[in-house]
């Protein structure tokens, strides 16, 4: 598949999500993958808009894998979240604390957060912005969430579901980018990959 926009460095994906990996394929970009290491709190995080949060999260992550990397290339950062009613709902350490986050979340509408990062190792180039994303999910029985935990599905998932799983069936309507709640805002990201080509060309043209 010929990529849409032309960058002329390797890319790296810090990120193990097979998701991201999906989308960022999705555009026609060769890239590898190198996991980020980086821990996702910093001191004094929740005191900021969750915009601000995710956006820094993201740059930590590029960062993490841009420090442990030799060679030439822009490196991807992403990082997702769910908020309802100001509060962050972040991956579920267990099957418990999903089912809160499904409770809280069912008859009603949240948001989905993600920030990207782009930083260039040569250059030093760093970007970093994020899409907002309104999600309605229906009322569910207590039968419907014990038969969405047995799954297995909501690990790894910010506010404990995956909207391209089997929690499709229980979303009805969203308001803005479907991508951006699977985990990577394709049209946000191919944005901030045009304004770095844009640089790219300034400073070596």
């Amino acid at each position: 598949m010929k990529p849409l926009i032309y960058i002329p460095k390797k890319i790296v994906l810090a990120s193990a999500s097979p998701r991201r990996k999906e989308l960022l394929a999705r555009m026609g970009l060769s890239f590898t993958i190198f996991p980020s290491r980086a821990e996702e709190s910093i001191e004094g995080l929740h005191a900021l808009p969750v915009a601000e949060q995710v956006c820094l999260l993201a740059e930590k992550k590029a960062e993490d894998a841009a420090s442990r990397l030799k060679q030439d290339c822009l490196v991807i950062g992403a990082d997702t979240v769910v908020v309802k009613d100001g509060c962050v709902l972040g991956k579920p350490q267990n099957r418990d604390q999903a089912a809160q986050m499904l409770y809280s979340l069912q008859g009603s509408w949240h948001e989905v957060l993600t920030g990207a990062a782009l930083i260039d190792r040569k250059t030093g180039y760093k970007d970093s912005a994020y899409e907002c994303t309104r999600v309605y999910m229906k009322e569910l029985s207590a039968g419907e969430v014990e038969a969405y935990l047995d799954s297995g599905e909501y690990r790894d998932k910010a506010g404990g579901y995956g909207i391209q799983g089997l929690a499709a069936a229980f979303i009805p309507k969203i308001e803005g980018c479907y991508f951006n709640v699977v985990g990577l805002p394709i049209h946000l990201l191919y944005t901030m990959l045009h304004k770095y080509h844009k640089y790219l060309c300034c400073i070596e043209g």
